[in-house]
């Protein structure tokens, strides 16, 4: 038994399910989860001394690879004052400017620990903001394992969710609504049924938890204008998307101001961080200048501040990082293509800059529903070829594959080669 597989074992005893987040446990791939003793660049080093060529990126925050030496010297600086003050610090200050200035929706910001966080803060700021109680979320969007997200959509459109996690209340549920991604139409009939009961809509622009899913064209734009003409808040999860897609997230890409946006992922350079901002009539009811309580002992940790400066710093500073990024991706994607077409494989991609996500399914992904369509198990055979070749991919159909400043063109003949291996295998 190897190093990976003792540890698995002493640590499903003492953590539930071995793991400390679930899909680290490789349940919907199968086999048990390596364990990583460290990062380095594009790669992953596992306690068994296995190097892996790593797309997953921490599920997004390495933008440039793991281990950057600039975002090293800066913790380390840090630590030199200390780990955690329980005062205000000059870097929290800082990095609220450094948010405020580089993503034009956000006026004023809010520092927590965590999306989850971010996500819930956010969802109650509306609430409190409109005096409403009734939020829309989109099925297959995650947001955190927050009470208000853990919703399942209900039988029509008309009807309320249900809690799909034990724990959830429907007292919760009945608060969350529930529609297909990608469905105008129903979004505006789900509004008008519950008029003027809507505090707010909260939405991946793009998603990320279905694997890659893009919105349709206007989409975005037509949620604006359905919140705009109810006065209801609209929130953009960008904690996966954020300073991922461009400097001003998704929102960026397609040119929509969310009332509030919500971050996390990158901004932590590698650290635990979230946050969440947006207009500043908004953001003002917020405690200790609004009634809106929330709070955190370690909110604008100083070494999570520094860190992501250092990482911010750098994306606002490069001139290429996401036309480089965006090129890396198109170039795996279109090797991945190849290797399928010439196996005659049935199957999607979607891809956007450096998010992309192979779909075994014929259908085009562009819900919840669809992304379903996909063959899971072949998705799991797949994915262990993968890690057999030494290649590290999300361990589930739907995540999605991350791209970092650090992969070169060899690193991309290597996944693309490791492609067409895992795929003949399968075939």
């Amino acid at each position: 038994m190897n190093q990976s597989h003792e540890l698995f074992e002493r640590a499903k005893k003492i953590i539930p399910g071995g793991v400390n987040s679930p899909v680290r446990a490789f349940r919907s791939v199968g086999g048990t989860p390596f364990f990583t003793k460290k990062a380095s660049g594009s790669y992953l080093t596992t306690v068994d001394d296995k190097k892996l060529l790593d797309y997953v990126c921490t599920w997004g925050p390495a933008i440039h690879g793991h281990d950057h030496p600039v975002i090293r010297e800066a913790i380390s600086k840090a630590l030199q004052n200390g780990t955690s003050f329980g005062t205000p610090g000059p870097d929290e200050v800082e990095m609220a400017e450094l948010l405020v200035d580089i993503v034009p929706s956000v006026e004023k910001v809010r520092m927590c620990n965590s999306g989850t966080e971010a996500t819930m803060s956010a969802i109650r700021l509306a609430r409190g903001y409109t005096g409403r109680d009734k939020i829309v979320k989109f099925e297959g969007c995650y947001h955190g394992h927050g009470d208000s997200f853990l919703i399942a959509a209900g039988s029509g459109v008309m009807t309320l969710g249900e809690p799909n996690s034990p724990g959830v209340t429907r007292g919760v549920a009945k608060d969350t609504l529930t529609v297909p991604f990608n469905d105008l139409e129903r979004l505006e009939e789900v509004i008008n049924a519950n008029k003027d009961q809507v505090a707010a809509i909260i939405v991946e622009p793009v998603a990320g938890n279905m694997g890659c899913t893009l919105p349709a064209e206007g989409y975005l734009q037509g949620m604006r204008e359905l919140c705009d003409a109810n006065g209801i808040v609209l929130i953009f999860d960008e904690v996966m998307t954020g300073f991922r897609l461009s400097k001003a997230g998704a929102q960026g890409v397609y040119d929509v101001k969310p009332d509030l946006t919500t971050l996390g992922k990158i901004i932590g350079g590698g650290m635990p961080v979230g946050a969440y901002g947006g207009k500043k009539e908004i953001m003002d009811y917020v405690s200790p200048q609004g009634p809106v309580y929330q709070a955190g002992t370690l909110s604008g940790n100083p070494v999570a501040m520094a860190a992501g400066m250092a990482m911010l710093t750098q994306i606002n500073e490069s001139e290429s990082i996401y036309t480089d990024l965006a090129n890396t991706t198109e170039a795996i994607e279109k090797g991945f293509q190849a290797n399928l077409d010439e196996l005659g494989l049935g199957y999607t991609m979607n891809r956007i800059g450096s998010m992309v996500s192979l779909f075994f399914t014929d259908q085009k992904v562009i819900d919840f529903d669809t992304a379903k369509s996909s063959n899971t198990e072949k998705f799991g055979l797949y994915f262990r070829e993968m890690l057999n070749n030494g290649v590290y991919l999300p361990p589930s159909q739907f995540e999605t594959l991350f791209i970092s400043t650090s992969i070169t063109e060899d690193l991309v003949g290597r996944i693309v080669e490791a492609n067409r291996t895992a795929l003949k295998k399968i075939h």
